[in-house]
């Protein structure tokens, strides 16, 4: 493609400069190390690098023409724009031939819930016959092929890239708010943007609650002409988002609303059990996943199917049927008959709808085991002990993902907030996985013990035990007892 008809979409972004040559564009990057012959470099100001400071390199290595900010001549066409960052998906879109438009596109934000409705979504497409890519926290799924993810929203270029890539009819993305704002999904364009809940998380990112949600609003900039919200107003944040969207004229879906659907009788014993309302008509849906989250999530990815045209017989089909999601209330019996569970949970609402779930399963005792992450927002830790202490007989509190805190520091804070808000319950056990072998061997038959806050991600560090997960951490000690039970 040549670099006139890739930067058309530029029209209104910057300084464009006049080139007498009109190169042929062969791909588009933002890391010079990974710029050939034939490559549009955009220069980004990027958090801890200036890309500007790598135009050099990358016309070394052979690029052909170069997007950035600042005034510079270089001996390649040279694109002067406003925001490169923002420039980077609409060029990106453009190459790659507005790949959204190829594929039914539905989004999710929100604090909680994005992976497990993304997924039950993916579920409920393909029992339904129909192909699904999904893009999201635990993995990206292209063509039937699983990819390793790094972030819960990819950068600009690998978006299109991918949705280049697919040929699957369905796409479901997890987006959230710093892509939001970090313009990681300019150029995406969707169907449908689901908003699932907003609770206090990332503050150390965005500046308060109302910015959060400000920043989580900007998915329904990207929807395409004739696009919906999906909104769950079992969330005052909800009520709040439908309440804006509704002001500015986007047709919206609403979970709550007693004319459009609302939930009846949950009934959670073993398998979670409710009445979906929907327009006159009741449908009976049965859940595996329990607690009233998951019903939340469920009855938000039925309202999309419905949408969608998908038979609702074949949607209470997949609900009822739906296999779970890696990390997320994975589930291990210990001998004893005790229910350990793996969960990816890491804010205070989270850790309630966990174990909010194991009260209404019949739990007698419930444990947990966590931690902080460095460099994350602080201001929560001392609300999610809170939650510990009230719902918790004991909770261990371990060290892992430090980032830039050291271990010395996040250990005496985790002292600290034991001692002022565990209530007692509270012990610190920096090796994660010995905090795991304690809970263990503690563990009775009707008790239920969650280890919280890194699903099926690898640990960090060594620890102790000779494993690198909480989930291989488990089996371990499964697989241990039963040779123990031989001899």
């Amino acid at each position: 493609m040549k670099l006139s008809q890739v930067i058309k979409c530029l029209k209104d972004s910057g300084e464009m400069d006049v080139f007498t040559n009109d190169p042929e564009i062969r791909g588009i990057e933002m890391d010079s190390r990974k710029v050939r012959k034939g490559s549009l470099f955009v220069a980004i100001k990027g958090f801890q690098t200036d890309g500007h400071h790598f135009i050099g390199q990358a016309i070394e290595n052979g690029a052909a023409a170069v997007v950035g900010e600042e005034a510079l001549e270089l001996n390649v066409p040279y694109i002067k724009v406003t925001d490169s960052r923002t420039c980077l998906g609409k060029l990106a879109s453009c190459f790659y031939d507005r790949p959204s438009r190829k594929h039914k596109i539905i989004g999710i934000t929100g604090t909680n819930g994005k992976t497990t409705t993304a997924y039950i979504l993916k579920h409920i497409l393909e029992t339904a016959g129909r192909t699904c890519s999904l893009l999201g926290t635990v993995s990206n799924i292209i063509n039937n092929r699983e990819y390793k993810t790094s972030n819960t929203t990819p950068d600009a270029l690998q978006i299109q890239k991918m949705l280049s890539k697919s040929l699957d009819e369905f796409v479901v993305m997890e987006i959230s708010s710093h892509a939001l704002e970090q313009s990681r999904t300019e150029g995406l364009e969707l169907d449908y943007g689901l908003f699932t809940n907003l609770a206090h998380d990332h503050l150390d990112y965005h500046e308060n609650m109302d910015q959060y949600f400000h920043d989580k609003k900007k998915i329904f900039t990207l929807l395409k002409d004739g696009g919906k919200g999906v909104i769950n107003l079992y969330n005052s944040w909800g009520e709040k988002m439908a309440e804006d969207l509704q002001k500015e004229k986007i047709p919206l879906i609403m979970l709550g609303d007693d004319q459009c659907c609302s939930i009846k009788n949950v009934a959670i014993n073993g398998r979670t059990v409710f009445i979906l309302e929907m327009k006159g008509q009741s449908f009976e849906i049965e859940f595996p996943l329990p607690g009233h989250h998951n019903v939340y999530n469920a009855a938000m990815a039925f309202l999309t199917g419905v949408d969608l045209g998908i038979d609702t017989a074949d949607i209470i089909k997949a609900l009822a049927g739906f296999p779970g999601i890696p990390g997320r209330f994975e589930t291990i019996i210990h001998p004893s008959g005790a229910k350990f569970v793996v969960d990816y949970a890491h804010t205070v609402d989270a850790f309630e709808y966990c174990l909010e779930a194991a009260r209404q399963q019949g739990a007698e005792r419930i444990f947990q085991i966590y931690g902080f992450r460095g460099g994350r927002d602080q201001s929560k830790r001392m609300d999610m002990i809170k939650a510990s202490a009230k719902y918790c007989h004991k909770f261990y509190l371990t060290a892992d993902d430090l980032n830039d805190e050291s271990e010395d520091e996040m250990i005496s804070q985790l002292h600290r907030l034991n001692k002022e808000f565990g209530c007692g319950k509270g012990e610190v056990i920096p090796d994660r996985t010995l905090a795991i072998q304690k809970a263990w061997r503690e563990a009775g038959e009707s008790d239920w013990i969650f280890i919280t806050g890194k699903g099926p991600e690898a640990y960090q560090k060594p620890f102790a035990l000779p494993a690198e997960s909480d989930l291989e951490t488990l089996k371990l000690l499964l697989e241990s007892g039963r040779k123990q039970a031989v001899l």
